[in-house]
């Protein structure tokens, strides 16, 4: 597995990963539904929806960020939600929206590893990350703890970046890697940041190599859906 990394400096991954969301954390929502035209709104109600017909009561969001999956899980699910994150800054952003939602007596949010879970195995009834096991440092780590803490036939859901296929993919991938990480620098301020996204998404697997991944880290059984010709996509691996 590839090792990109946001800064490329002698630290490792994980450490470049929680600096390079502590800087962006103040602009990262905005730039996030500016980036995406809000289509990311989407992507994660049709994740909920995905994880409704099982009903959970407990889940984890492992890489919350600024919580937006785990508030859209509360209100789409009423599960009582634990949301997980390397980056303390990026945490407080979630914080300070859980409030204004009138959500902390359903939604907690602490600061962790997703490769090494502070939890115990067969915890939750459902496991969800948004767009973070790409920044995971050892993946299959990362995927295996996972597996450890979701209860046994319940499922984890991933919703990640993948490659547009055939005619489009050439206009999608010259705006991904030239006019989004020039919009993230002007408003980030963060030169690396929106660079790294597109880099990071072109070394990472999708479609059935990421099944077989899924399939080789504790899960029986993986089904995934294409989101937006392909810009996404949202695997869920049952346990």
């Amino acid at each position: 597995m590839s090792q990109i990394k946001p800064y490329n400096t002698e630290a490792g991954k994980k450490r470049e990963v929680e600096e390079m969301f502590d800087n962006i954390a103040p602009k990262y929502d905005l730039l996030n539904h500016v980036l995406s035209m809000k289509i990311d709104v989407l992507w994660r109600n049709t994740l909920v929806k995905w994880m409704n017909a099982d009903k959970p009561k407990l889940v984890l969001d492992v890489a919350t960020g600024t919580g937006d999956l785990a508030i859209a899980v509360q209100k789409g699910t009423g599960a009582e939600v634990v949301g997980l994150d390397l980056s303390q800054q990026m945490l407080n952003v979630g914080i300070e929206k859980i409030k204004k939602a009138n959500l902390t007596e359903a939604i907690s949010m602490q600061k962790g590893d997703a490769e090494n879970l502070p939890f115990e195995s067969n915890k939750f009834d459902a496991v969800c990350v948004a767009f973070g096991v790409r920044n995971f440092e050892n993946l299959e780590k990362g995927l295996a703890e996972l597996s450890r803490v979701v209860k046994e036939k319940k499922s984890v859901y991933i919703l990640e970046f993948s490659k547009v296929e055939g005619f489009l993919g050439p206009f999608y991938m010259f705006y991904f890697k030239n006019i989004l990480p020039l919009i993230g620098r002007l408003v980030s301020k963060d030169n690396r940041a929106y660079t790294y996204l597109p880099d990071s998404v072109n070394a990472f697997p999708f479609g059935e190599k990421m099944k077989n991944i899924l399939l080789n880290s504790g899960f029986s059984k993986v089904e995934y859906k294409k989101l937006s010709l392909g810009i996404a996509t949202i695997y869920k691996a049952t346990k």
